[in-house]
């Protein structure tokens, strides 16, 4: 399992497109996304007629408040509801993972949950230990103990994607400027519990980041025995 990670705009997508082209050459290969993907829904809503962009507005605004207390009081509940709702299409898309994986065939997956960094880079939306409400913080619990589950099956290698924020921003202006320069700051973090990690500078030419990146698994490969047999 292949698993690349990195800040929105370090062209993680992209890359994880061409490695899966690639990668085909030593057996079947997927490609798995392991993200909330809470951006692209909010995104999705705010181009609804008429009622989009309030509320996106009150999402993003909802979403900010919640970082920022979020080790000092649990949100509410329905705050608390969204994010689980996000953490079972995670499951679901993990645990598929997992079925294809048993089947012998290779994965990369785009993005991968972690226990390091909270709040940010696909780690726990909710504190276990925030004083607050009784259900929420049971909530929270299971979430830990999912991510915890998750988290047992690290990648063999996971490929890092390391940009700056005035690169990243300049690629997804439609992001926030604060959420790019929380996990630009956060992901040099992020250790996958001991898994390999091949960094890679991503504010490089695309051709240039896609070369080490297939460098990188190549490696992995050859070490697990596995011969590319498509040139």
């Amino acid at each position: 399992m292949i698993s690349v990670i990195g800040c929105d705009g370090s062209g993680k997508s992209t890359v994880c497109e061409e490695l899966l082209t690639w990668m085909n050459g030593y057996g079947p290969t997927d490609l798995v996304h392991l993200g909330k993907q809470s951006g692209n829904v909010g995104r999705a809503i705010a181009q609804w007629p008429l009622v989009g962009r309030s509320m996106d507005r009150v999402i993003v605004k909802k979403g900010a408040t919640h970082r920022a207390s979020r080790d000092k009081k649990t949100p509410g509940l329905l705050t608390a509801l969204v994010i689980v709702a996000f953490l079972f299409r995670r499951l679901h898309r993990f645990r598929r993972m997992l079925s294809l994986r048993r089947e012998g065939r290779i994965i990369i997956t785009d993005r991968f949950p972690q226990l390091e960094v909270s709040g940010a880079c696909d780690g726990l939306g909710l504190s276990v230990s925030a004083p607050g409400s009784v259900i929420v913080r049971w909530l929270a619990r299971r979430e830990r103990a999912a991510y915890d589950w998750m988290t047992d099956y690290p990648p063999d290698l996971v490929l890092r994607l390391n940009v700056d924020l005035e690169t990243a921003y300049a690629r997804k202006p439609d992001h926030s400027r604060e959420s790019l320069a929380r996990k630009v700051a956060a992901t040099p973090l992020l250790k996958f519990k001991g898994a390999p990690i091949a960094d890679i500078d991503a504010t490089a030419p695309l051709d240039h980041v896609v070369a080490a990146a297939k460098e990188a698994v190549s490696r992995t490969m050859a070490a697990r025995g596995f011969t590319r047999l498509a040139s």
